[in-house]
């Protein structure tokens, strides 16, 4: 079983909001820049007024690397792509690719991704597949 991870207070919203089909970010009332990953307080400006907002769920592909020693729960997913993505609202974020078999050659930066959410355990975890599908 792949492991799961585990909600805090901080990051609630993020959770609810994936289990309800939506990628959720926090964004700074005083400077209007968002942001991932959650905390309490903005890492550009420093202020303490921040929202969790709906993100669009578009992506491109930033950076990644190609696992072929599968993590405990992941065997029989490998070789799987560990993956860096850019948010349209321009914030990154860890996660997996799916959809694609994972090489290079099925990987240019810069592909255009969206959205998916995968659940594990009591969690949905997002995931990013290839706009317009299988290449």
């Amino acid at each position: 079983m792949k492991p799961a991870p585990r909600p805090t207070p901080e990051t609630r919203p993020f959770w609810d909001g994936a289990a309800a089909g939506e990628l959720r970010i926090q964004r700074c009332q005083t400077c209007e820049r968002h942001y991932f990953y959650p905390r309490p307080s903005c890492p550009h400006c420093g202020g303490d007024q921040v929202e969790w907002v709906r993100a669009s769920g578009r992506a491109t592909l930033y950076s990644y690397v190609i696992n072929h020693r599968p993590a405990p729960g992941f065997e029989e997913e490998g070789p799987y792509a560990i993956a860096v993505v850019e948010l349209e609202e321009g914030v990154r974020m860890m996660t997996n690719i799916v959809g694609v078999a994972n090489t290079p050659e099925n990987l240019p930066l810069d592909m255009e991704l969206r959205v998916v959410f995968e659940q594990r355990g009591d969690v949905h975890v997002p995931l990013f597949e290839p706009v317009g599908g299988v290449a």
